[in-house]
């Protein structure tokens, strides 16, 4: 097979012109098929933060060379991949194959189109790609998963005699200094609204300092999220919950991370210190933190948090260690779960 970096900056490469032509427009209209939640829009965006951030050459190299890969493929991996944001399972696919191993790709129902479009592609660059899809019944040497809690209760049992990793339900916050720029505000919109605010790097939790509102207007356009938004207005006015409609989605005073999709909580802090302290102690429940006034492993630039890096690994997690780790023998079933 080529190069781990060759064959992916190619498939870099092949989707620079993503939803120009033909075949991945037709594409396009067929994961918004099945799945209302994408639209076009969104899939190129996610098409580009991956092309941009994880598949180029520099980048890709840079990465790597932080870890001792073997020569030989070593073990059959399987991943169970979500499907609430376009390709959100590229970077564990990305992650096997690097590692030298072959990734058995199982796609969400809900992202199956582009997903297997993908495995498509880096096949058609090299044929002897370690890349197969897998069905419900594939057995394999180390799994990695995706999913809600329920979901990892039946991979934990599913694959009771092998080393996994598994992804529960995670959400982002944000952390305002007050002297945030219009830039960095609407980097903020796009951390709520993006992918109409699915995904565990989707903002939905707001710490201002106290006297503090920032000016924001919903960014998200999925009818389906206008919808969720309506009810979600009702509900409140309803039961006399005081909210702020941001004309879109509603902002509402809570200091835990919301239910409904369209409801953003914000809560006041009187001292930098105090947000930290409340972001520590509820660690395990954070994917990422967007801010410049905080300190945190997983703080993110406003107008980042739904562009991760090579090295951003979900639940600060290193997938490539894992794989490793599953390689030397090193990992004993669920140490990562």
């Amino acid at each position: 097979m080529k190069d781990p970096i060759e064959l992916f900056a190619t498939l870099g490469d092949r989707l620079a012109a993503f939803g120009d032509d033909a075949r991945t427009a037709a594409v396009i209209a067929g994961a918004c098929a099945a799945n209302p939640w994408f639209t076009p829009a969104e899939i190129r965006r996610a098409v580009d933060a991956l092309r941009t951030d994880m598949l180029d050459r520099a980048r890709l190299a840079a990465w790597l060379e932080r870890y001792p890969l073997p020569v030989a493929r070593r073990a059959d991996v399987l991943v169970v991949m979500a499907g609430n944001i376009p390709l959100v399972g590229f970077f564990d696919l990305l992650c096997v194959v690097a590692a030298g191993d072959r990734c058995l790709v199982k796609p969400s129902a809900k992202d199956r189109v582009l997903t297997e479009y993908v495995v498509r592609l880096l096949l058609e660059i090299d044929p002897e790609a370690p890349v197969a899809l897998a069905g419900d019944d594939a057995e394999a040497d180390a799994v990695i998963a995706t999913g809600s809690d329920n979901a990892n209760r039946y991979f934990r049992t599913r694959y009771a005699g092998v080393p996994t990793l598994l992804r529960g339900s995670r959400h982002s916050a944000a952390v305002l200094s007050g002297e945030e720029t219009e830039a960095d505000l609407a980097g903020l919109a796009d951390d709520l609204f993006a992918y109409s605010g699915l995904g565990c790097r989707s903002v939905s939790l707001l710490f201002l300092p106290r006297g503090y509102m920032p000016p924001l207007r919903a960014a998200a356009h999925n009818p389906k999220y206008g919808n969720n938004y309506r009810q979600t207005r009702a509900l409140l006015a309803m039961t006399g919950t005081p909210y702020r409609d941001l004309h879109g989605a509603v902002l509402a005073e809570g200091r835990e991370f919301p239910r409904e999709l369209s409801r953003i909580h914000y809560t006041y802090y009187d001292t930098p210190a105090e947000a930290e302290a409340w972001l520590a102690a509820h660690d395990d429940e954070l994917q990422c933190v967007v801010s410049r006034c905080v300190a945190h492993p997983r703080r993110a630039d406003f107008g980042r948090a739904q562009r991760p890096a090579l090295d951003d690994y979900p639940d600060d997690r290193d997938t490539m260690q894992f794989l490793l780790e599953v390689s030397r023998g090193q990992n004993a079933p669920h140490d990562r779960t």
